[in-house]
C-alpha cells in the first residue's frame, strides 16, 4: 500500500550527487585557497537562491549557475575533499492551488550536482538509469556512493547508488513508508533516519545498505523526527511530537536512543522545542523543520519555547492542504518566542544562550566546526529572519544578513574547515 505524502515530508530535503558541461558558478569566486587563513564560512539560503558568507560579515556572494528552467538550489553534503559540495536544484514545482501538495509536489523535476568550490565548476549527477522525476539527496555514504530519496506515484524509497545514478539498490523497500532525515555515524558503518510510515514516524538505525535494522523509537502517537548522531557514536538524537493532539507539528520534545534500540529518554518535557518553524509576513512566509544539533562536546543546542508561546502563523487543520504550507497570518494572537539553549544531556544542565525583550524567535542553530561560534536565525514575530553569529558562550550576538533585498534569510550550514 503506497503511503500517502503529507505535509510533513520533504520538509528535510538537504541538498546532495555523470558528468555534463561544466558551468560558472559563483559571482566574485575568490580564487585564494588558503585555508588555513580563512574564516570560517557558512552557506545559506534566500529566494530560492543559495549564498556563502565570511563568519565575520564579510565575503557575502550569491551563486549565479545559470542554468536554464532551476527554480532553486539547495546545497547539501561535501566530499571528503572538502571543496566539492552537492547541490540540489528544483524546476517549478507542479503542485499549488487545485493541485494538493501529497498528489502533485513529487512531479517537480530535480536535479543533482556536484559544485567544485575550487574550480568553480557545476557538474550534474545521478543521470544514469534515472528512476523518477523526484530526486533529493538523503546522504552521502562515501564518495562513491550517495543515498537518495526516489518519490513516485506509488510512495517514497531511499536507494543506495553510485554518484552517477547508476547501480540503484533499494535501501528501504517501497510501500513501508517515506525515509528522510538520514544521518551517518562517526565511524561510516551506520546510518540513523525517520521513517513516515502507516504506524508512525519512527527512528530506525541500519547498515549503508538498509539491512541490519534496528527500531530505535516507535509509537503510533508519537511523531518521531530527524536524527544526529553523538560525536562519540553512543547515542542518537531526534525528537518526539504529540502529534495527534499538535496537528501542526509547532512544539517537540528533545530524545535520545541508544543505536542499537536501547535507552530511549526524552530529555525535555511540556512539549519544549519549536519544530514547525514558521515565520515572515503575508508577502514573505517561510519555515521548514527545526532539528536539535549535537555540539563538539556532546551537548544539544535546540530552541527553547518560552512559556505559553503561540506562533503568528496558525496551522489550519481542517482544510486540504495545497502548498505545503496550510496556515493562517494571525499576529494579533501570537504571544511569547524561542531562545537558542545548550542542554547537558547527562546532568540535564540547560543554559541559556539568547534572550531577548520583547521575546523574538530564534532558531536553527549549530556550532561552527571549531566549536568556537554557534550560527542562528532570528525572526521577530511576524518577520522574516536574518541569519546571525555569536560566540559559544552565547556572547557577542550579531547580524550577518537578512538575505535578497532584507526578503528574509535561512538554512544557514557551516562550510568544513577544509573548505
Amino acid at each position: 500500500m503506497p503511503t500517502k505524502l503529507n505535509r510533513r515530508h520533504f520538509i528535510a530535503l538537504g541538498a546532495a550527487a555523470s558528468a555534463m558541461a561544466c558551468l560558472p558558478g559563483c559571482q566574485s569566486a575568490g580564487k585564494s585557497r588558503a585555508a588555513s587563513k580563512r574564516p570560517a564560512r557558512l552557506f545559506f539560503t534566500s529566494q530560492g537562491r543559495t549564498a556563502l558568507i565570511n563568519a565575520d560579515g564579510t565575503g557575502l556572494r550569491y551563486f549565479d549557475f545559470k542554468v536554464p528552467d532551476q527554480v532553486t538550489w539547495q546545497p547539501g553534503p561535501f566530499l571528503s575533499d572538502g571543496n566539492r559540495v552537492i547541490f540540489l536544484s528544483m524546476e517549478a514545482r507542479r503542485d499549488g492551488p487545485g493541485r494538493p501538495f501529497g498528489e502533485y509536489y513529487h512531479k517537480t523535476p530535480t536535479h543533482l550536482w556536484i559544485y567544485d568550490l575550487q574550480r568553480d565548476t557545476l557538474t550534474e549527477i545521478a543521470k544514469r538509469d534515472r528512476l523518477a522525476v523526484f530526486y533529493t539527496p538523503a546522504l552521502l555514504v562515501s564518495d562513491d556512493r550517495l543515498l537518495v530519496q526516489v518519490v513516485r506515484d506509488q510512495g517514497g524509497q531511499i536507494f543506495n547508488m553510485n554518484l552517477d545514478g547508476s547501480d540503484a539498490k533499494e535501501f528501504t523497500k517501497l510501500g513501508e513508508g517515506l525515509p528522510y532525515g538520514l544521518s551517518l555515524s562517526p565511524d561510516g558503518r551506520r546510518v540513523a533516519y525517520h521513517l513516515a510510515s502507516p504506524q508512525g514516524y519512527q527512528v530506525w538505525t541500519s547498515d549503508s545498505l538498509g539491512a541490519n535494522r534496528v527500531r530505535v523509537a516507535a509509537h503510533p502517537d508519537h511523531l518521531y523526527f530527524g536524527t544526529n548522531w553523538s560525536p562519540d557514536g553512543q547515542w542518537v538524537l531526534y525528537q518526539d511530537c504529540q502529534s495527534k493532539t499538535d496537528p501542526g507539528h509547532d512544539w517537540s520534545d528533545v530524545c535520545i536512543g541508544r543505536p542499537d534500540g536501547t535507552e530511549h529518554r526524552v530529555l525535555t518535557k511540556d512539549n519544549a522545542m519549536w519544530f514547525a518553524a514558521t515565520y515572515g509576513d503575508a508577502q514573505n512566509r517561510g519555515g521548514g523543520s527545526n532539528v536539535p544539533a549535537w555540539t563538539r562536546d556532546g551537548q544539544i543546542l535546540f530552541p527553547r519555547r518560552l512559556p505559553g508561546s503561540k506562533v503568528p502563523w496558525e496551522f489550519q487543520s481542517q482544510r486540504p492542504d495545497t502548498d505545503h504550507f496550510n496556515r493562517d497570518f494571525k499576529p494579533e494572537s501570537a504571544r511569547g518566542g524561542v531562545e537558542i539553549c545548550r542542554l547537558n544531556p547527562r546532568e540535564g544542565k540547560l543554559t541559556r544562550l539568547t534572550h531577548n525583550e520583547p521575546p523574538v524567535w530564534d532558531f536553527r542553530s549549530s556550532e561552527s566546526p571549531d566549536g568556537r561560534l554557534i550560527v542562528f536565525c532570528r525572526a521577530e514575530t511576524g518577520g522574516v529572519p536574518g541569519i546571525w553569529v555569536m560566540n559559544s558562550d552565547g556572547s557577542n550576538q550579531r547580524l550577518l544578513t537578512r538575505g535578497v533585498d532584507d526578503k528574509g534569510a535561512d538554512h544557514p550550514r557551516w562550510l568544513p574547515q577544509s573548505a
